[in-house]
């Protein structure tokens, strides 16, 4: 069963829903980060989901519009998240052309 640290990036250029990851199938993730940076000057917010694929789909919110201020990079996570096979990460801001994501993950297969 190998071990592999991976991250999965984003440059949040829409307002669109944005898968940042997706669980490979035989696959379980740790999420260990979520760092978000606005690089604008701009306060924002980011809304951070994790979809369960095989639930119909079913959509559990983690960060619903959580305030990032001017120019800050922001930790979003204070414990891991497990991600199992075929579940999504998903992220959407507010405003286009102001944040970065970045998400840091063990991957157990």
């Amino acid at each position: 069963m190998p071990n592999n640290y991976k991250n999965a990036k984003k440059d949040l250029t829409s307002t669109d829903v944005t898968t940042l990851y997706t669980a490979p199938v035989a696959t379980t993730a740790i999420v260990k980060s979520i760092l978000v940076s606005e690089d604008s000057g701009n306060a924002d917010t980011i809304t951070v989901t994790l979809t369960d694929a095989e639930s119909s789909p079913a959509t559990f919110s983690i960060f619903k519009t959580k305030a990032i201020s001017a120019n800050a990079t922001v930790e979003l996570l204070t414990a891991p998240i497990v991600v199992q096979e075929s579940e999504i990460l998903k992220v959407q801001a507010a405003t286009a052309d102001r944040l970065h994501v970045i998400a840091s993950f063990l991957e157990i297969s």
